[in-house]
């Protein structure tokens, strides 16, 4: 099906923002694929078509998905994906589309029911129209708009007042990895946010903190008694990951961890460590 493969980019880069796995979005690409071909009729517009099929099928995913997280041992964060620019597909090249696809962004969407989430995503990064969203979704316009205003606000409302600009996120997170190998407790403090956060998505497969640590001096420790007790033989390597950079720990060549920063008004507000080896497959 040469329509298909045409949008399957686009398909790709609407569910894994719906749904933060690239596994489970490959599924639903791969199953709207097979209802294409089992569907008895002309397909005039094959990306309207399509769309609709994967963004129905994620919305019944995050539907049993959220009974699942409930049940998740430690704090769920969205699987990694590499983005250099020579992997991604057309849809994920853009600057916004880079911005939308960053573990932070991932995360916040987290916080939104399902419906609002594929309404924000529709509109506010693929650029549909109201009447195409109300189509796919079966609901009415105004039912997508008002979707569409609440989860806006709640995106509004939970990101930094100030963004660092993507030198300045580079630069401190060079800095925190430094700070890290060198066991440097007093630089960490410094480059941290007085309410800093850190995450760790063990998934109960690996040892992990089950919940956040909250708190400058809190997580500058974690972040020191980590680093004193990962490996010598361990091999660090910084790749963009999720559009932005990344530290990927590897021993005995397989990945330990995946680390990521969150920054805003220059400080790292945000740590986020992906161990749970199930969240792996695509790196």
């Amino acid at each position: 099906m040469d329509a298909f493969e045409q949008c399957r980019p686009l398909l790709f880069s609407i569910a894994y923002r719906m749904l933060g796995s690239a596994r489970e979005a490959e599924d639903m690409v791969q199953e709207a694929y097979l209802r294409g071909q089992a569907a008895d009729k002309v397909i005039h517009s094959p990306k309207a078509y399509f769309s609709t099929i994967v963004t129905r099928l994620c919305l019944d995913y995050l539907k049993s998905a959220q009974s699942r997280r409930e049940t998740y041992i430690g704090p769920w964060l969205p699987e990694p994906f590499i983005t250099a620019d020579t992997t991604l597909p057309e849809p994920m090249k853009r600057v916004e589309d880079l911005d939308s696809i960053s573990m932070a962004f991932l995360v916040l969407l987290e916080h939104l029911t399902p419906a609002e989430r594929a309404v924000f995503l529709l509109r506010e990064v693929f650029d549909y129209d109201y009447s195409e969203i109300a189509t796919m979704l079966d609901k009415d316009e105004a039912a997508c708009r008002q979707l569409f205003s609440r989860a806006r606000k709640h995106i509004h409302d939970n990101r930094p007042r100030y963004k660092s600009s993507t030198e300045e996120h580079a630069a401190l997170f060079f800095q925190f990895i430094q700070a890290c190998q060198a066991g440097d407790l007093d630089g960490l403090t410094q480059l941290l946010a007085e309410d800093a956060v850190a995450y760790s998505d063990g998934g109960g497969k690996v040892q992990a903190a089950t919940r956040p640590v909250y708190g400058r001096e809190r997580v500058a420790k974690l972040m020191v008694g980590i680093s004193k007790h990962t490996p010598q033989r361990a091999a660090y390597e910084v790749q963009i990951v999720n559009s932005e950079p990344g530290l990927i720990i590897r021993i005995d060549d397989h990945i330990n961890a995946v680390m990521l920063i969150e920054t805003g008004d220059s400080y790292i507000r945000n740590i986020r460590i992906i161990r749970n080896p199930d969240k792996f497959s695509h790196l």
